[in-house]
């Protein structure tokens, strides 16, 4: 249908796209559930990624970490579409959740914080993944790695990489947080961990924040934050990584009304997703069976959304009833009451958390998978590749075209661009044939593109072109900025 996407994405990019193609099962290990994947319903998407992957890198979006020195095992770097892109979700995020609201508070935790935080939240214990390793190729694979046939351990056991009998050891637990030391010295008093999960920084910040902003039960408390695991067998391009960005809220409630406001949260969040431009049939929720809540969770529900090809539905964001199990635990193990004091009612009481955790990496992939799409064009041999993004989350708003580098076109087009560039992100460009020109924008998707031609310079009208219908339009240049901000209202 179309001619082949350049593949230039390097041995790195490479491996992400055959990582991807592996399925796996979920960790056995104490949440964040938000890392999870689960066992989901057949995709009904075709499998992009190969296409995806060699975009990102040739367009700017993605490009894998210290490429130079041969890269970084699955950590990621984002070009300059690619901030643009995951900022305008994080933004967007942001605004539903804290600005759009009087009842949710935003903070940012240190990811930094005193060891005993994690032993009271159970990582130190059991943030555990099963691990063994091959003697003979020296690589490690989690012990439920679906491509290990037999038993590790025993001598039936293959490895999946060099394909030996009898070399996988038994397993054994492994921690999965990266542990550093505070202070010059490197003994067991200065050790202190890379946050595995932002959400323990708004537990410790509870009455810190409800008393200096004078909220009562319920509300909130979100944050957009890194944190690092030290996954066994990461992958799957920036869907598992061992870097990565959470964006959390921690609802507070009265015991007793959990369940009312899990069921909200559940609605609020699906409405979120689809108003990213998510397709219906792309998304769905997954309840998690009795087996699959961990020790301390009351309900949980995952948002899953369907990457085709051999990944299928994955989860992109977790919705839990925490119960009173992180605020307790707090108190129990720093000697600090964090009880709130219910003043109408004369009562105290740990308040029960529901917690919305959506991944900000694997919100980007969804939507960049979202809005892949190649099509043919009446009319054209080649077609394009549409990159058909929700015009408020476009990295690049509008692109800027004079129709030739002559007659005054360009010093009009710079003109507009200028004057545009101070509320959208604009793209000026000038080289190369009108249609190779729309092509490049389609391909990072430019919802709007402006050119100035004849026609303009005698009547001070330009002709904007429309992403995904074609459709060209005369538009008075004073008039552009008012005609945008009409077209991207979120």
């Amino acid at each position: 249908m179309r001619n082949s996407i350049r593949r230039d994405a390097g041995s790195g990019m490479r491996d992400a796209v055959n990582c991807f193609r592996l399925s796996y099962r979920p960790a056995s290990r104490i949440p964040h559930p938000a890392s999870r994947a689960y066992l989901s319903p057949m995709p009904n998407h075709p499998d992009v990624m190969e296409k995806l992957v060699s975009l990102a890198k040739r367009r700017g979006f993605i490009f894998q970490s210290s490429e130079i020195y041969g890269g970084t095992g699955s950590v990621w770097d984002y070009g300059p579409l690619g901030v643009e892109l995951k900022k305008n979700i994080k933004d967007r995020w942001w605004h539903s959740m804290v600005r759009a609201r009087d009842d949710i508070e935003g903070i940012d935790a240190a990811i930094l914080m005193h060891p005993r935080v994690w032993e009271a939240s159970g990582h130190v214990a059991g943030f555990v993944d099963p691990l063994v390793d091959c003697r003979n190729c020296k690589k490690r694979f989690r012990a439920d790695d679906p491509r290990i046939k037999g038993t590790p351990g025993q001598p039936d056991a293959q490895c999946p990489a060099c394909g030996m009998k009898g070399t996988l050891g038994e397993a054994r637990q492994f921690n999965l947080m990266f542990r550093t030391f505070m202070g010059p010295l490197e003994d067991s008093a200065s050790i202190v961990y890379l946050r595995p999960e932002t959400a323990q920084g708004i537990y410790v910040n509870f009455l810190n924040v409800q008393q200096s902003t004078r909220q009562k039960v319920p509300f909130g408390i979100a944050q957009i934050g890194k944190a690092f695991r030290n996954e066994i067998t990461p992958g799957n391009f920036i869907f598992r990584t061992r870097e990565f960005e959470q964006m959390e809220m921690q609802f507070f409630v009265e015991p007793g009304t959990d369940m009312t406001w899990f069921e909200y949260w559940k609605a609020q969040r699906m409405e979120w997703h689809r108003a990213l431009g998510l397709e219906e049939s792309r998304l769905e929720f997954h309840p998690h069976a009795k087996e699959e809540l961990a020790h301390y969770a009351r309900a949980a529900f995952d948002i899953q959304f369907d990457f085709g090809g051999t990944l299928g539905f994955q989860e992109i964001e977790g919705i839990h009833n925490r119960g009173d199990f992180d605020l307790s635990q707090h108190q129990q193990y720093s000697g600090k009451k964090l009880e709130y004091f219910d003043q109408p009612n004369n009562k105290r009481y740990l308040p029960f958390v529901i917690e919305t955790s959506v991944g900000a990496d694997r919100t980007t992939l969804a939507v960049l998978v979202n809005g892949y799409r190649e099509e043919t064009v009446e009319g054209e041999s080649e077609g394009r590749t549409v990159l058909g993004l929700h015009p408020s989350l476009a990295p690049i708003k509008a692109g800027v075209f004079p129709l030739v580098k002559k007659d005054g076109m360009p010093e009009m087009a710079h003109r507009i661009a200028d004057e545009l560039r101070a509320a959208y992100t604009i793209f000026y460009d000038d080289g190369g044939a009108i249609g190779r020109r729309y092509r490049r924008q389609d391909e990072i998707g430019t919802p709007f593109c402006i050119t100035i031609d004849g026609e303009s310079l005698t009547n001070g009208t330009v002709t904007v072109r429309d992403r995904d219908t074609l459709k060209q339009e005369r538009v008075d240049a004073s008039q552009l900025k008012t005609y945008l901000g009409e077209k991207l209202t979120p």
